[in-house]
């Protein structure tokens, strides 16, 4: 007997809007993105939460620094350790779709403790690793762990928040995304110089035990009174497509695998296919394709996955530019590129204030096109240039940057109810996922091409302009469908009155 769909995004808002469903409530009954009032503890959390992010995010780029030391001890080359990072990414593509799904029936406090303890565990095991498939082993246990912590960390955050204190919540939650990939480098040079490789990795252990109490002692375990079954056809077809194309970018990017990259990511597209087919037909589907009848949650899709590019690309490019094009060392590179996360720690504070003067659909139309602009200034560095300037363009390319993702991550959940909070987090981060580590194979891509047209092994610094240049035109597209979200969208969250401005915007828009 076939089981009856759910109700749509649509359908169920405007219940809402017509009282049927009520809007605000208690946390564990409310039908509304948080709860009527936030915790005296939300803050807490919220900070709760990005430490445990923080640790996944260093950890994830601390890595590459030591992949050539881990090789010599594990008697292999250099390149082969490339499958302890893709084993990762593996982990995180499969496993990612099925967290909203297990939050909803274990409730969200036990997932993201578990998922602490799977990370902890993983790193533990890398630190004892004797071989290149021991550490292929531990990675993926790893990746499990690290799979579950963004898109459940998240979900505890939404479901902890009131609508009118998510944008400070969420400016909390994005720092560590910002900050982790430019510390993670350097903060491994200096472990792999100074201490042994596999400190890398132990240095998770007490910020993971910090955190799996705190999250004991602080988070609310709630779970769905009748949550869906679990879609195994989907977790598959899912997790095929996803890891294919995953593998497919990334090889993409080098030398003599385009053939190889090019079948990965067929079987990506077609097994995608057969979960687009698949989740069609099948009601509490593990990616819910119904979130994107919501128009709001559908453009912060599309457009902060096109931002993203920027985004993912920029912690590969910059470090990569001042130490082979400008000569300068790891530490010298370290210490510029912290500029944006700099930046990022100075948006937290302001967020809120600009979207309550703008809007969301203003401040991401005008500050998406100055977030991406910045960064395509990164291109015109040079040897000229003094240290003091690239710093300050970093600080600011932080700061506009970090406040376009603080926006997409908060508006995206304004028209979801209670119900599809888990698998629209999950939806959101398996996005994420995919366009951050696209944006890494873009960059790749460009400056491979970059150099081949310049005959040259090395990279140049005009062949490093070429790349930015491309990422950030891609980002800059974003603006076509950031005009399309509504005038009001996310008022309730922003605080933001419709002012004759935005009137007189809105029709311009619309001719």
């Amino acid at each position: 007997m076939l089981r009856p769909r759910r109700r749509g995004i649509a359908s169920v808002n405007a219940e809402v809007r017509d009282g049927i469903v009520p809007a605000a409530g208690s946390l564990a009954k409310t039908q509304d993105l948080g709860p009527a009032q936030s915790g005296a503890n939300y803050r807490l959390v919220a900070l709760i939460v990005a430490s445990a992010l923080f640790m996944e995010f260093v950890d994830a780029t601390v890595l590459a620094t030591a992949l050539p030391t881990m090789a010599r001890d594990f008697g292999v080359l250099p390149q082969e350790m490339s499958v302890a990072l893709t084993s990762y990414l593996l982990a995180l593509a499969i496993f990612i779709p099925a967290s909203g799904t297990l939050a909803d029936r274990f409730g969200s406090r036990t997932v993201f403790r578990t998922a602490i303890l799977l990370f902890v565990l993983g790193s533990i095991a890398c630190g004892q690793s004797r071989s290149l498939e021991m550490m292929v082993a531990a990675r993926f246990l790893q990746g499990i762990g690290g799979a579950m912590m963004i898109p459940v960390g998240r979900l505890v955050l939404l479901r902890s928040v009131a609508k009118r204190d998510m944008v400070n919540a969420m400016s909390w939650l994005l720092v560590p995304a910002l900050i982790g990939p430019i510390l993670g480098p350097p903060l491994g040079g200096f472990i792999v110089t100074y201490l042994d490789w596999r400190w890398i990795f132990y240095i998770n252990l007490p910020m993971g035990a910090l955190g799996f109490w705190l999250v004991g002692r602080y988070i609310a375990n709630i779970r769905e009174d009748d949550p869906n079954r679990f879609d195994t056809l989907g977790f598959v077809l899912s997790g095929i497509s996803l890891g294919c194309l995953l593998f497919g970018f990334e090889m993409a990017s080098r030398p003599g695998e385009a053939e190889m990259a090019a079948i990965l990511i067929g079987v990506g597209v077609v097994s995608g296919a057969g979960y687009v087919v698949h989740a069609r037909n099948r009601a509490g589907a593990i990616l819910d394709l119904e979130l994107l009848r919501d128009p709001t949650f559908r453009l912060s899709i599309i457009a902060g996955s096109i931002t993203r590019i920027t985004q993912g690309a920029q912690p590969f490019l910059l470090p990569l530019m001042m130490q082979v094009a400008l000569g300068y060392s790891a530490a010298q590179s370290g210490t510029i590129t912290v500029a944006t996360a700099i930046g990022s720690l100075t948006m937290k504070s302001m967020a809120q204030r600009i979207l309550r003067r703008f809007g969301f659909r203003r401040a991401l139309i005008w500050n998406g096109v100055i977030a991406t602009g910045s960064y395509a200034v990164c291109g015109l560095f040079g040897p000229a240039w003094p240290t003091w300037l690239m710093f300050l363009v970093l600080v600011l390319s932080g700061f506009f940057m970090s406040f376009q993702f603080t926006a997409y991550n908060t508006i995206a959940y304004d028209g979801i109810d209670k119900r599809h909070m888990s698998s629209a987090t999950a939806f959101y981060s398996t996005f994420q996922q995919l366009m951050l580590s696209l944006g890494i194979c873009v960059a790749a891509m460009a400056l491979h091409f970059a150099m081949l047209a310049n005959g040259s092994s090395t990279p140049a610094m005009s062949d490093f302009s070429v790349a930015f240049w491309v990422v950030t035109a891609i980002s800059l597209s974003a603006t076509i469908w950031n005009l399309r979200f509504a005038r009001d969208a996310g008022a309730e969250i922003s605080g933001h009155v419709a002012s004759p401005e935005d009137d007189v915007e809105e029709r311009r828009t619309a001719a």
